[in-house]
Parts: structure tokens; sequence; C-alpha cells
């Protein structure tokens, strides 16, 4: 599968509409509709999606270029300044956007006396489906991918992708497939009632969703750095072992050992980050998932039996 594919998806009136910008937008679309849809069944007031969207997705567009921006200034010294807007040639930072989301609709709940972790966990499952459709734009501007592939089994779509005759890790198609993956988990959980309490899902996307970036961010070869870190990795990490530390505070009951392993892996996993040992980081990820889940788990087999669940 090669990754040289026309930019430009509808020119009309002499305007060119590029694939990247079409991404985005019908990542957002489906994401607003998929919230739209569940909008009745989580009790919140007629039209609070709608109203939600006006306000953040304009805050994570912005936030996701300004994000971008701050931490690439070199590329846009010396160029024309309406550059720093020229979206339509890549560089949206997923994670400037969701802080500037999370910053809306927390604004947007106090506003209207709403719960603000009932509207994240409204919104979760449609953040990690926009994210899914969203990253084939970087496959359209060949862009988010990884390290070139040497090895010659390994020179196949889903694996890598070829780019001008040269084949590199499909990074981009990971994060798609995975975040399509947390968007069936969190709606299966959702249905099931397996959730504790109000921000558990938008909780378990945070969790999910960051220690897969730490992993494929080390693998990409565009990462914005402060100093020797990758930003995102290590953004993602301090966001896991945050999560990972409000779900132990959480979960009195749970064994120690538990509580203290799930944030503890994740700490190990910053600390491989730093010292640039990815399959580290891999292992340590994969620990912290699978003590979390387990101690979550836990968790809500003991309120099941208390009856504490509904």
């Amino acid at each position: 599968m090669d990754m040289e594919v026309t930019r430009t998806a509808i020119r009309l009136f002499g305007l060119e509409i590029h694939w990247y910008g079409v991404l985005i937008v019908a990542g957002i679309g489906l994401g607003v509709w998929l919230a739209w849809k569940r909008e009745g069944r989580m009790g919140l007031p007629r039209e609070t999606v709608l109203d939600l969207a006006l306000v953040c997705v304009p805050l994570a567009l912005v936030g996701a270029r300004a994000y971008y921006v701050v931490f690439s200034l070199d590329e846009f010294i010396g160029r024309p300044w309406w550059k720093v807007f020229a979206v339509w040639e890549g560089g949206m930072a997923i994670y400037g956007g969701l802080i500037a989301g999370v910053l809306g609709g927390w604004l947007y709940a106090r506003a209207k006396k709403l719960s603000f972790w009932k509207l994240a966990d409204l919104v979760a499952p449609s953040i990690a489906l926009g994210q899914a459709i969203g990253r084939w734009g970087n496959f359209v501007n060949q862009e988010a991918h990884g390290a070139l592939v040497e090895n010659p089994a390994l020179q196949f779509f889903p694996v890598s992708v070829s780019i001008g005759g040269e084949w590199y890790y499909a990074t981009f198609f990971y994060e798609s497939m995975w975040c399509l993956l947390i968007v069936a988990a969190l709606l299966w959980a959702e249905r099931r009632n397996r959730f504790l309490r109000r921000g558990d899902e938008f909780l378990a996307y945070a969790f999910l969703y960051a220690l897969e970036r730490a992993v494929v961010e080390g693998m990409r070869t565009d990462s914005l750095y402060w100093g020797a870190m990758r930003v995102s990795q290590g953004l993602s990490l301090l966001a896991a072992a945050v999560v990972a530390g409000i779900w132990a505070i959480r979960a009195r009951r749970a064994p120690m050992a538990l509580r203290i392993a799930s944030p503890g892996c994740v700490v190990v996993a910053i600390a491989f980050a730093a010292w640039g040992n990815m399959w580290g980081v891999f292992a340590a990820a994969v620990a912290a998932l699978a003590v979390t889940v387990w101690m979550y788990a836990g968790e809500f087999d003991r309120q099941m039996n208390r009856g504490e669940v509904q």
C-alpha cells in the first residue's frame, strides 16, 4: 500500500478541499452523531451534544494547532506568518485538542450546571472514533509513520506502508485500529453497566489511549521533542499514571499489591521512555494495562457481590 496518494479531495470554484480536512470533519461528524445517539440514554437534556460540540470542537481545533506550533517553532521561523494557520498541510496535535476540548467541556458543564464527568463519559467513545478516522489524514499527507523497514518479510500493509519506494512502519494505522478497539470496548462495557462511577468511562478511554500512544509515539520519526523527551510520549505516560493512581485510590478494597503495582508499572514505563528503551516501554505498558484491568474487574465483582452495582 503506497502512501503516495492525492491530497486533494475536491476542486470547487478554484478552491482545493484536501482529504486531510475532509477526514477530520468526518471524524468530528461521526463522533457527534455517536454522542447524540447516546445522549438520552445517559440522562442528559436534549441537544446537549450539539451545544457541547459548538463549544468544544472549535476550541479543540485551535488547541490542536496551537500545541503543534508551540512545539515546532523552528518549522515556522522564516516562513510566511499565515503558515501558522495552514492546517491543510498537516500539523494537528491530538493532545492540544484534548486539553482545549476538556477545558471547553468543563466550562460548559459549569455554565449549564451539569455533571462534568457525565459529559466526559458521553464523549469518550466519540473522541476515540474521531481519532480513528482522523489518523487516515496522516496517510494522505504521508506523515506520522514509523522508521524505515529494512526486513523484506515485513514490507507489506498493514505492518508497513510504501512511501516513494521505501517501506515504513504504519504507525498511523496502528493507532487508528487501536482507537476503534477502544470505541468497541467502551460501548460494550457501557451497555453492560461495567463502569462503577461517573467518569470511569472517560478515564478508561484516557488510560487505554495513553498506553497505546506511549508505545506508538516511540516508533514515529516525526515526534515533537522537549529536550530529549518525546513530548507526546511523556504526556501519555503521565496521563496513564494519573488515571492508574485515581483508580488505585478508588479501589480501596483491592489488594494493596495491585493498587501499588498499577501506577508503579507506568512509572517504570516513564523511566524506560527517558532511557529510550522502546521494548521496556512496551512491556511496562502491557503490565500496567493487565494489572489495572485486573484491579478494576476485581473491584467491580466485589461491588456486585455487595449489591452496589445495578
